[in-house]
């Protein structure tokens, strides 16, 4: 039997992370529909994902966004009862340290 799987993300509001929050929640809701997805603003920078309360990714700690598919692996994981991974991150493009 699955179990209500909840995603909760803090995104960074001056970052303009909001839309990136958003895809993630289609892509997951269009794959399973009975996930809950809570988008709420948060700390400077953040891109934060836990799955039932577990971190699955920090953009706060890798400075890269999560790998959808890989977020949505862990949460059919969760979905049958099994622990939450780290998700993969997606690879950081159009960087430059100043």
């Amino acid at each position: 039997m699955q179990s209500m799987v909840k995603v909760d993300v803090e995104y960074c509001g001056i970052c303009n992370f909001s839309g990136q929050c958003q895809l993630l929640r289609q892509f997951l809701l269009a794959a399973s529909p009975e996930v809950e997805i809570a988008c709420r603003q948060g700390r400077r920078g953040s891109f934060e994902v836990a799955i039932d309360g577990h971190l699955v990714h920090s953009k706060l700690a890798c400075l890269a966004f999560p790998q959808h598919d890989s977020v949505l692996a862990q949460v059919r994981r969760a979905e049958r009862g099994e622990p939450v991974e780290t998700v993969l991150e997606q690879p950081i493009k159009d960087c430059s340290v100043m």
